[in-house]
Formats: structure tokens, sequence, C-alpha cells
């Protein structure tokens, strides 16, 4: 078992948009300049992949799922990478690698945003083609230019 100081090196990405494809993007507060969708590991090893975006997404934004009628979709892609070095202490002595479980989130447009004030410092809504060129993680770039073929392929 992971000891609760450490974070477990699996997380999500959650890309949050509108039906029309404005896509939330936020900046984090430990790294000015850094713009990013939700992100956020699990909490226990336990805990499904779905269950933490839920989570992440009400503790980053204040957006409840089923409050404000959002459909949350796993994309069922998974990305492996290497963890930056300036987070690597977070984790366990050893641990240099996370597995990151995308999903997208469909809200209404207008949908409030309460930040988590630890976490970003502000926030904005974007077209899709405009946040992908925000985001300063590779791999929440190309989910965020995925998100029209996966709206297709969710039937909308």
């Amino acid at each position: 078992m992971t000891p609760p100081n450490y974070k477990i090196p699996e997380s999500v990405l959650v890309v949050i948009h509108t039906p029309d494809l404005q896509v939330l993007m936020l900046e984090r507060a430990d790294r000015p300049g850094f713009w990013q969708s939700v992100t956020g590991s699990k909490d226990w090893l336990e805990e499904l992949p779905a269950d933490t975006a839920a989570r992440e997404v009400q503790e980053e934004t204040g957006i409840s799922i089923a409050e404000h009628g959002g459909v949350l979709r796993d994309w069922a892609l998974a990305n492996h990478y290497e963890i930056y070095p300036v987070w690597r202490h977070r984790y366990a002595p050893g641990v240099t690698h996370n597995t990151e479980h995308v999903f997208g989130l469909t809200v209404p447009a207008g949908t409030p945003v309460t930040l988590a004030p630890r976490e970003h410092l502000r926030y904005r809504w974007l077209p899709w083609q405009e946040a992908a060129d925000l985001c300063f993680s590779p791999s929440n770039a190309e989910a965020v230019l995925q998100l029209p073929r996966f709206l297709v392929a969710a039937g909308g």
C-alpha cells in the first residue's frame, strides 16, 4: 500500500467542454503560466478512475456532474508517461512513470466554475483548438485535439 504522503502513480485527465466545443482551461497555482484541464491522482488504490474523475472535477472546479447535468465519458485512453522531475518528490522513491486515464465531460454553456485557490489561479473557456495550443502538457493537448472525434463516436 502506498503511504498517504505519496501520490499514487495513476491519475485522470478530464477535458471539460460545452456542446459547442468550448474547453475549460485552468492555470496552475504552483506553476503560473501552465494551463491544463482537470487532472488528479487516485486517492486510494481501489478508487475507480471514473470516481477519481468526478471527485477531481468537483474539487478543482466546483462542478458537480450530477447537479449540472454533465455527461462524463470514459474515452478508454490511457497515457503512460514519465513524471516531470519537478513533481517526482510527490511519489514514492523510484516511481518515475504515471498512467493517466482520459475522460471527457460535457457541461451546459454557462456552467459556473469555482476554482480551488490552492490548485488554480484562473480559468478560461476557449475554442478547442485554442485550448489545445494553451496546454503545457503534450498528453493534455492531444486529448483536447481528440475531442471532436470522441464526441462524434459518442453520438454528439
